[in-house]
């Protein structure tokens, strides 16, 4: 009698709440990335006339503006710098939604046994 080896090939791919996670992670990590760099823009006072700069400032705008009129100032000015309160406020909501966005998912995901 002889003994045959046999090899086994085990294929592993993301479950479908593995794939949701990460696909939440690349689109609030976009949003929060835009998000900070309009805090950064707006604090060194970085010239809106530029075509990347005013780019990024009006598409954060999108994600900002639920958040504006929370608290009573939504900018401090000092010279030409900006600290967009607002934007702060913003960054906080948007990492609060991610959280529970992926509570939801984790509710759902299996892990294998």
């Amino acid at each position: 009698m002889t003994v045959s080896e046999r090899e086994t090939y085990v294929e592993h791919r993301p479950s479908g709440g593995e794939v949701a996670r990460r696909t939440l992670a690349l689109l609030f990590g976009i949003v929060q990335a835009v998000i900070l760099l309009r805090i950064l823009f707006l604090l060194l006072d970085a010239r809106e006339a530029n075509a990347l700069v005013s780019g990024i400032l009006t598409f954060s705008q999108l994600f900002v503006a639920p958040f504006e009129g929370i608290l009573r100032t939504n900018a401090l000015s000092a010279g030409g710098s900006v600290l967009d309160i607002a934007a702060i406020v913003a960054f906080i909501g948007w990492t609060l939604l991610e959280m529970l966005a992926f509570a939801a998912v984790n509710i759902f995901r299996r892990e294998p046994a």
